[in-house]
C-alpha cells in the first residue's frame, strides 16, 4: 500500500538541528508526493490532536534555528495503556500512515509502543547528551560542544587573570560526553564524568598541586552534571590549595543556538532516510550513525544497545592535561 500521509514530531529535550530534521522530513515526503502533518509538543499533540498540515514553505528559514518549530514536551499520560490507545485512535482518525519521531530514548520507547500496535514509526536520534547507545552521534551534540567550549574559553580568560580555579559544570544528564570533549578542547586540568566513578577530591587536589610545581597558576575543572557535587568540590579545592575557586554552571544555554554544519547536515540526511524507510514499509526502525555512515536499526535492538564510553579519549586527556 502506497504511503499517503505521515506525521512528524519532536519529543523530550530540544536539540539544535531538530528543525533541520523536520525540514528534511517534510520536503522529502512532499518530493515523493506524500502529505505531511506536524504534531505539536510531541506525544501530547497526538493525545490532543494538535496537528497541523505542513508544506514546503512552512519549513522555510528554519534550518539555521535552534530549538524546535513543532515545540516539545514530556507526556506522562502517553506512558499509560489508555494514553497509548488514544494516540493510536487519533492517528487512525487523522489518516496518518506513518510517524517520524525526533528525540532520545524516551521518544523511541513511545515509538516502539506504537509500532507494537501496528503504527509505522521511525526514530531520529536528537539529544545534546549524545547518550543514545545505538548511534555513534546524535543531532545537537556538536552544537552543544561548541557552545560549551566558547563559554569555557571565556571563563579561562578571567581565571588566568586572577590566578583562579574555575569548576565548570556542563550538561549531559547521566552521561559525560559533553564534559569529556569540551574538557579536552579547552585544556581542562581535570574532567569528571559519571562513567569514571572512582575519582575522589584528593585525586584532583593532588594533580593541581603537582601542576602548580611547574609554574601553572590557574586551573579549569570540567564536571558533568551527573556528578552532582560541584559546589562541594570547589569548596574542597579552595580549602586544600588556597586557590580562589569559583563554580560556573553553564546550564540550558547549551541547548540553544544556531546548529553547526555537522548538525544541519546530519539532520538533513537522517530526515531523508527516515521518510524512505517508511516508504519501504519499514515500521519499527531508528536512523543511526555507525562508523561514519547513516543507516538504520530495529527499534528494539536500538533500545537494548548500551553506550560505550570512550575510555581511550579520557586516558589521552589524563596524559596531556599537565
Amino acid at each position: 500500500m502506497k504511503l499517503q500521509k505521515i506525521g512528524v514530531l519532536t519529543s523530550g529535550g530540544d536539540a539544535p538541528g531538530m528543525n533541520a530534521a523536520i525540514r528534511s522530513v517534510v520536503r522529502t515526503a512532499i518530493f515523493n508526493n506524500i502529505e505531511v502533518v506536524g504534531i505539536k509538543r510531541g506525544y501530547n499533540g497526538l493525545l490532543n490532536s494538535d496537528i497541523i498540515p505542513l508544506n514546503i514553505r512552512d519549513v522555510s528559514d528554519i534550518i539555521h534555528r535552534g530549538g524546535t518549530s513543532l515545540f516539545t514536551a514530556r507526556c506522562l499520560e502517553f506512558k499509560t495503556e489508555e494514553g497509548i490507545n488514544k494516540v493510536v485512535e487519533n492517528l487512525k482518525a487523522n489518516n496518518i500512515d506513518g510517524l517520524v519521531v525526533i528525540g532520545g530514548d524516551g521518544t523511541f520507547r513511545g515509538a516502539r509502543d506504537l509500532s507494537k500496535r501496528g503504527i509505522k514509526c521511525v526514530g531520529i536520534p536528537a539529544t545534546i547528551d549524545n547518550d543514545i547507545g545505538c548511534s555513534d552521534y546524535t543531532i545537537g551534540f556538536d552544537t552543544a560542544l561548541n557552545t560549551a567550549m566558547e563559554m569555557i574559553d571565556k571563563l579561562r580568560d578571567t581565571a588566568q587573570s586572577h590566578d583562579r580555579c574555575t569548576v565548570v559544570e556542563v550538561m549531559g544528564h547521566r552521561a559525560g560526553y559533553i564534559a569529556l570533549e569540551t574538557g579536552i578542547a579547552c585544556g581542562a586540568t581535570f574532567i569528571i564524568v559519571p562513567e569514571i566513578p572512582n575519582i575522589n577530591n584528593n585525586d584532583i587536589v593532588n594533580k593541581i598541586k603537582e601542576i602548580q610545581q611547574t609554574g601553572k597558576k590557574h586551573f579549569i575543572i570540567v564536571v558533568g552534571e551527573g556528578y552532582g557535587k560541584t559546589n562541594e568540590l570547589a569548596q574542597y579545592i579552595s580549602e586544600k590549595t588556597s586557590l580562589e575557586t569559583r563554580v560556573a554552571v553553564l546550564g540550558h544555554v547549551q541547548r540553544g543556538g544556531s546548529p553547526s554544519v555537522r548538525d544541519r547536515v546530519t539532520a538533513t540526511e537522517m530526515g531523508n532516510i527516515a521518510v524512505k524507510l517508511l516508504m519501504n514499509e519499514e515500521k519499527s526502525k531508528v536512523v543511526v550513525e555507525k562508523n561514519g555512515k547513516i543507516t538504520s536499526m530495529d527499534i528494539e535492538t536500538a533500545l537494548d544497545t548500551p553506550k560505550q564510553f570512550n575510555i581511550e579519549l579520557y586516558n589521552i586527556e589524563q596524559q596531556v592535561s599537565l
